[in-house]
């Protein structure tokens, strides 16, 4: 096996859970619990409050969205690395 076709593999499986994490993030952004939020092509508040502190007092989304960078910069990686390669 060649290291494209592992890293082919990794990125698939790394992102699997991203649509978990996605929505969970989502519905804090969105303060909502409504499961079509994970549908809805809105992007501007999503993208927004992943680069400015939008509830400074949430705990969960402060966690949430320390979580969320941190996966998608390891998504971005994978990527490029496969990209690259």
């Amino acid at each position: 096996m060649d290291i494209k076709t592992i890293l082919l593999i990794v990125l698939f499986l790394w992102g699997v859970p991203s649509t978990y994490f996605r929505s969970k993030f989502r519905k804090i952004v969105y303060q909502t619990d409504d499961w079509k939020i994970n549908i809805k092509p809105v992007f501007l508040k999503e993208l927004k409050a992943l680069f400015v502190n939008l509830y400074p007092e949430n705990k969960d989304y402060i966690s949430s969205r320390k979580f969320y960078r941190i996966y998608l910069i390891i998504y971005l990686a994978l990527f490029i690395a496969y990209y690259l390669s």
